[in-house]
């Protein structure tokens, strides 16, 4: 028996709104926590400040460092438009269980 039969079985969208309100507000904890973590690994802007002290970073360094960036700003981005999604998602959803 697959999704639909089911919801229709036993009543519709709204007799099962509330395990997946539940299930939606879990999904949405586990990102918010999960962009809090992305967003605390990501290292720091600190190349105003090496410039000061005259050091010098190797090819190999910049690039290192870059690619490792370019991942955690790409994982806070994603994370951040799948978060938004489902607020969104959720909002639309609970305004119409209101109803």
């Amino acid at each position: 028996m697959n999704v639909m039969n089911m919801l229709l079985a036993s009543g519709g969208f709204w007799n099962v709104w509330p395990i997946i309100k539940i299930v939606a507000l879990v999904v949405m904890a586990l990102c918010a926590v999960f962009i809090i973590l992305v967003v605390l690994f990501q290292p720091g802007n600190s190349q105003g400040v090496g410039a000061l002290g005259g050091r010098t970073e190797t090819f190999l360094g910049k690039n290192k460092s870059k690619t490792f960036e370019h991942k955690m700003k790409k994982l806070t981005v994603i994370s951040g438009i799948v978060f938004a999604v489902l607020c969104i998602a959720f909002a639309i959803v609970a305004m119409l269980a209101s109803l």
